[in-house]
C-alpha cells in the first residue's frame, strides 16, 4: 500500500495574481486498494448524435458536430455542461497515471440520464475499463431524474452556429406532439428511469462481475450463506431489487407498523428499484454503493399506472432525511453490512449521492439567519437525527456528492460510534477535484484531494461561444441583453482559471439575486474591500435617506429600505464626509497593524469579493489557495474589524428603515457574512487529511496551506 507521504496529490490552482500554485506528487506506483471518488461528473456528450436531421449540431474545424449548450446556460447553472467532457477524461487520465484502478462515481454521472449522454459516458468507461480500471456507480438525482422513463423532457438552450438558442425535446413533449417548427424532437433527450439505466450501466457495479470477490444487494439471500457468481447474477435481477414506497413511508413488511404510528392507512403505493449494492472488487475492500434517491409518490400518482414518471417527486431535496422513513430496509442493510465488515476485517468505504451531515462547515444556522429563505439550498441539509441514525449503524466513512463542493465533517455519539462524511467536489465547478481514499491500517484512512487545474482541450469549444457572444452583443432584445456575459472567460489559460471565471459570472448572474437580500446585494456588488474596511469603522448619524444628498462618499443608496420619518435634531448629509475621513484613518491603522496597506484592499473589487465568497462556499479551504496569501490576510483583517456588538437594524415591517445611520446595516449584516466566510474557509481538514477511527479524530496532513484562523 502506498504510504501517505508518497501519495501527496497534485493540487493546483491560480493565486490571486494568476500564478499557478502547484504541489506535485512524484511518480506513484500501481495501488490496487486505493479508490478514486469522482462525483457529479454531469457528463454531456458534446459530440453525440441527436439523431434528428433538423439539428446535427455545430460543425467544428476537425469535422465533428458539437451538440452543446450555450455559455449563458453554463454561467447560470451550478454546474458546467460542456467542458466536463474534457474534465472527466482529464481526471481519468490523471488517476490512471497515479496507479489508481478503482473509481467510484457517487451519482449525477450525466446531465439528466438522456440516452445520448448515458451512451456517451458508457463508451468512455468501457474505454478505460479496457485499460484495467473498474468503475462503480451510485445513482444521483439526475440519473435518474424520475424512477421511470420521461419522454416529455428536453432543454431550451442548445447552441446554434449563429449563436442563438435551440429547443430540443423528447418526442412526448407537448411541443413535439403539436409539431412546433421551432422545436427539434428526438428521444435522445428523454430522461431514462432505473430499468434502462441499470441495464445500460450494468458493467459498472450495478451487476456482478466474475472478477468480484463478492457482490450483493439489500435483497440478496444466498443459500447457506455461500456466494457464487451464478447466485449473485440471479439476485441481481431487477425484479428482485424492488420495494414498495408509499406517500407516507416504506410499505411492504414495514407498512403495518408505519400505519399504526400514523394512525391511518398508507396511500399512493408503488414499487420502484433500489439500485444499492455491495461489492468486493479486490480482496479486503468493500465498496458500499448506496441508492439514497427517494422518489415519494405525489398527488399525480395513478394506481392504475404506477409506472408513470409524473406520479413521483424528484429526489434532489429528499436525501438521507427521507431514507429514514421511506427506505427503512436500506438502513437495516447498512447496519448489517457494517457489522459484517468489522467481523470479517474488511476495509469499508460507503458512498452515495447525498451528504449525511452538515455540509456547510457547521455554518448552516448562520447562513439561514443572514441570507434569503432557502438560499444556498439549505433545504437539502440532513437533520441532526438523520446523522445520528446513520452513525448508529456503525458506518465509519461515507463519501458524498450532490452539493458540488469540497468539505469534511464528522460525528461521534455516546455509544462510541464515529462517522466521517467527505464531500467529493464536482468535476464541473470551481474547485473541480476528485478524492483518493486508502486505508493505511485497520483504523487509519488517508484522504487526498486532486485538483483539476490543467485539463487538455478544455478550451476546444471557445470559438463556438464567440458566435453566441457576438449575437448577444448585437441584439437589442431585452431578453438577450440580460444574457450578456463577460467575454474574458474565453481568454482564460487553464481549466482552473476557466472555472474561477465561471464562478464569478455565476455569482453575478444568479447567486446575488437568488441568495442575497436587496440591501446586502447592493453593498456586496458596489463596495470594494477598502470601502468595506472603512465602513466597518464608520460611526455617523447621517442616515441612508441622506445618501442622495452626499453621493460622492460611498456607492450606496436607500433603494432597498422602507421610507421612514426623519427624527428631529439630525445632522446634515455633508457630515458624512468628515465621518468617512475619520473612519478611513482608523482603517489605515488596522491595516498597518497587520503589515498591510489600506490602498491595496481596493484590489479586491466587489466582483472579486462576492466571487470569493461563493467560491469558498463550494471549495472550502481549496478556495484559499486560489486567493493567495495577501488576499487571505486582507480578509482576516476584515473578519476582525467589526464592532463586537453592532447597532441593531431598525425595521419597518420586514424592510430596514431608511432612517438607519449609514453604517448600521453593513456592520450588522457583514459582520455575520465575514464570520460565515471564516467558518467556510476554516472548517475541518478537506484537502489532504487522515481519519483515525480508533481515536475518532481527523488529522490535517496538508503542508503550507492557507487559513483564516
Amino acid at each position: 500500500m502506498i504510504a501517505a507521504a508518497a501519495m501527496t496529490s497534485l493540487l493546483a490552482a491560480c493565486g490571486s495574481d494568476g500564478v499557478p500554485v502547484t504541489e506535485t506528487n512524484p511518480g506513484d506506483g500501481f495501488n490496487p486498494t486505493a479508490v478514486a471518488f469522482m462525483s457529479d461528473v454531469h457528463f454531456e456528450n458534446i459530440y453525440g448524435d441527436l439523431k434528428n436531421p433538423n439539428f446535427a449540431g455545430i460543425p467544428t474545424r476537425d469535422g465533428k458536430n458539437a451538440t452543446i449548450r450555450t455559455m449563458y446556460a453554463e454561467l447560470t447553472s451550478t454546474r458546467l455542461f460542456n467542458e466536463n467532457y474534457f474534465a472527466f477524461r482529464g481526471a481519468l487520465d490523471d488517476a490512471y497515471g497515479k496507479g489508481l484502478r478503482l473509481v467510484a462515481l457517487p451519482g449525477d454521472i450525466s446531465d439528466d440520464a438522456q440516452p445520448i449522454n448515458i451512451d456517451g459516458i458508457a463508451d468512455i468507461l468501457h474505454e478505460y475499463q479496457a485499460k484495467g480500471m473498474r468503475f462503480f456507480i451510485a445513482p444521483g438525482n439526475h440519473d435518474p431524474n424520475e424512477p421511470f422513463d420521461n419522454d416529455e423532457a428536453g432543454k431550451n438552450d442548445f447552441l446554434t452556429r449563429d449563436g442563438k438558442e435551440q429547443k430540443i425535446y423528447a418526442t412526448g413533449a407537448a411541443a413535439c406532439k403539436a409539431k412546433d417548427p421551432a422545436v427539434v424532437c428526438t428521444n435522445q433527450l428523454m430522461e431514462q428511469g432505473y430499468e434502462k439505466l441499470l441495464t445500460k450501466l450494468a458493467d459498472f457495479g450495478y451487476m456482478p462481475n466474475q472478477n468480484d470477490v463478492y457482490w450483493e444487494t439489500p435483497f440478496s439471500k444466498y443459500a447457506d450463506g455461500k456466494y457464487s457468481y451464478a447466485a449473485a447474477t440471479a439476485a441481481a435481477d431487477l425484479g428482485k431489487r424492488q420495494f414498495e414506497i408509499c406517500a407516507e413511508g416504506e410499505g411492504g413488511s414495514y407498512k403495518a407498523a408505519g400505519e399504526a404510528r400514523l394512525g391511518k392507512s398508507y396511500t399512493r403505493c408503488g414499487n420502484i428499484i433500489d439500485a444499492s449494492y455491495l461489492v468486493e472488487p479486490v480482496k479486503g475492500i468493500w465498496l458500499l454503493a448506496l441508492d439514497a434517491n427517494v422518489h415519494v409518490p405525489n398527488a399525480k400518482f395513478d394506481p392504475a399506472n404506477p409506472a408513470s414518471f409524473k406520479g413521483y417527486d424528484g429526489a434532489g431535496d429528499a436525501g438521507w432525511n427521507k431514507v429514514q422513513t421511506h427506505k427503512i430496509h436500506q438502513m437495516e442493510w447498512i447496519k448489517s453490512v457494517t457489522e459484517r465488515a468489522k467481523a470479517q476485517g474488511k476495509q469499508l468505504m460507503a458512498f452515495s449521492h447525498y451528504p449525511t451531515m452538515d455540509f456547510y462547515a457547521n455554518q448552516t444556522g448562520a447562513m439561514k439567519a443572514v441570507f434569503k429563505p432557502g438560499a444556498f439550498q439549505v433545504s437539502r441539509m440532513p437533520d441532526a437525527s438523520t446523522t445520528a441514525a446513520l452513525a448508529a449503524t456503525g458506518l465509519p466513512l461515507h463519501m458524498g456528492g450532490h452539493m458540488h463542493f469540497n468539505g469534511t465533517n464528522d460525528y461521534k455519539d455516546a455509544a462510541g460510534n464515529y462517522l466521517v462524511n467527505v464531500q467529493s467536489p464536482s468535476l464541473a465547478v470551481f474547485g473541480a477535484a476528485y478524492k483518493i481514499v486508502s486505508y493505511q491500517s485497520k483504523d487509519q484512512i488517508d484522504v487526498q484531494t486532486v485538483a483539476l487545474n490543467s485539463v487538455p482541450r478544455y478550451n476546444e469549444l471557445f470559438p463556438l461561444y464567440q458566435a453566441e457572444y457576438d449575437y448577444l452583443q448585437g441584439s437589442v432584445a431585452a431578453a438577450d441583453i440580460a444574457k450578456r456575459w463577460n467575454r474574458g472567460i474565453l481568454d482564460t489559460k487553464s481549466y482552473g482559471e476557466f472555472t474561477r471565471t465561471y464562478f464569478g459570472e455565476l455569482s453575478r448572474l444568479r447567486f446575488m439575486g437568488d441568495y442575497w437580500p436587496c440591501e446586502m446585494k447592493e453593498a456586496a456588488m458596489s463596495l470594494d474591500a477598502r470601502q468595506m474596511l472603512i465602513l466597518s469603522q464608520l460611526q455617523t448619524r447621517v442616515t441612508l435617506a441622506q445618501l442622495k444628498d452626499n453621493p460622492g462618499v460611498l456607492p450606496l443608496t436607500a433603494a432597498c429600505a422602507a421610507k421612514g420619518t426623519a427624527a428631529e435634531g439630525g445632522v446634515a448629509a455633508s457630515q458624512l464626509t468628515a465621518d468617512w475621513a475619520a473612519a478611513t484613518a482608523k482603517a489605515e491603522q488596522i491595516a498597518a497593524a497587520a503589515n498591510l496597506k489600506l490602498a491595496d484592499f481596493a484590489k479586491i473589487s466587489a466582483y472579486e469579493f462576492y466571487g470569493d465568497f461563493h467560491r469558498t462556499v463550494y471549495a472550502g479551504e481549496l478556495a484559499l489557495r486560489d486567493m493567495g496569501a495577501e488576499r487571505v490576510a486582507q480578509y482576516k483583517v476584515l473578519m476582525g474589524a467589526f464592532p463586537a456588538a453592532p447597532a441593531a437594524i431598525v425595521k419597518i415591517g420586514d424592510l430596514p428603515s431608511d432612517q438607519n445611520p449609514v453604517h448600521v446595516l453593513f456592520q450588522n449584516q457583514f459582520k455575520q457574512v465575514f464570520a460565515i466566510l471564516k467558518g467556510l474557509g476554516s472548517g475541518k481538514p478537506s484537502d489532504h487529511f487522515t481519519i483515525d477511527l480508533k481515536a475518532r479524530t481527523l488529522g490535517n496532513a496538508s503542508s503550507g496551506g492557507l487559513s483564516f484562523n
